[in-house]
């Protein structure tokens, strides 16, 4: 009990001598704490505002930011042209639709063929090859001319899935590129402390950490947007095909009730 009771007070005396000697000690080993203190806080302040620059990281990422960086311009250009180019106005426009209504409901099939010929639209590719079709083969009956309409559809949407596929590519590619780097990174860090047993050198084994650590980042910044945009574009093409399949079984509903009006046609 005695000890005890002369513990407490000694507890309670501790602290605040050591933060009493904390000055002294910290003098006599060569560091003033309140110079040190007024010199440490703005640079960790500087530190957390500036970033490291970007030839930093990717001289700290290794071999594998090369091919991470032009993946990620190829992405960047991708979503670029995927954004001008998938629209549904490309798919058929109000223009050629009106258009190609009309010359049918007038029977002008080689006219309609003209304007399938000036217009980028897709239904009006996939009218200009029916056409096509039906001016080589004047006896092709309604199925063979919605057979190769449908054969036509298939084809444009596999070419335009196929497009967007790019990102879903680099979506793939560029994680396994920065696990590679995550690899390489690992190996040197095991290399320095295979040939170092002391490790009196910890700043080599930092820097395959910060390859390894950097490579993986890298790679999942290029892949994940490229994830997400391939994800977005896909619903996009989805739309497409579904507005090319209406636009497309109008125009050849029209062309067959023609032909059964007309049988010259």
């Amino acid at each position: 009990m005695l000890i005890e009771r002369t513990m407490i007070p000694m507890r309670n005396y501790v602290m605040p001598l050591a933060f009493l000697l904390l000055p002294g000690v910290l003098q006599a080993a060569g560091t003033n704490p309140a110079t040190e203190s007024s010199n440490t806080l703005p640079s960790l302040v500087m530190k957390g505002t500036s970033p490291e620059t970007l030839s930093k990281l990717i001289t700290a990422g290794g071999i594998v930011m090369i091919p991470l960086i032009i993946l990620s311009i190829v992405t960047l250009a991708l979503i670029f042209v995927y954004l001008v180019t998938l629209r549904r106005s490309a798919v058929a426009s109000a223009r050629y639709m009106t258009t190609a209504e009309a010359l049918l409901a007038k029977g002008d099939l080689m006219g309609l063929l003209a304007i399938s010929n000036r217009h980028r639209d897709i239904v009006a590719s996939l009218m200009t090859r029916t056409l096509e079709f039906l001016a080589k083969n004047p006896a092709a009956t309604d199925e063979h001319l919605r057979e190769i309409a449908q054969t036509e559809g298939n084809r444009e949407a596999s070419v335009l899935n196929q497009r967007v596929a790019w990102l879903a590519d680099i979506a793939t590619i560029a994680p396994m590129l920065g696990l590679l780097g995550t690899v390489f990174g690992m190996i040197r860090s095991f290399s320095v402390m295979a040939n170092d047993v002391a490790a009196s050198r910890p700043m080599l084994l930092a820097e395959g950490v910060a390859e390894a650590l950097v490579a993986t980042a890298a790679g999942l910044v290029v892949g994940i947007p490229a994830m997400a945009a391939y994800a977005w574009f896909r619903g996009r093409v989805q739309e497409m095909i579904s507005e090319m399949e209406g636009a497309t079984g109008i125009l050849l509903v029209k062309l067959l009730i023609g032909r059964k009006k007309n049988p010259g046609l």
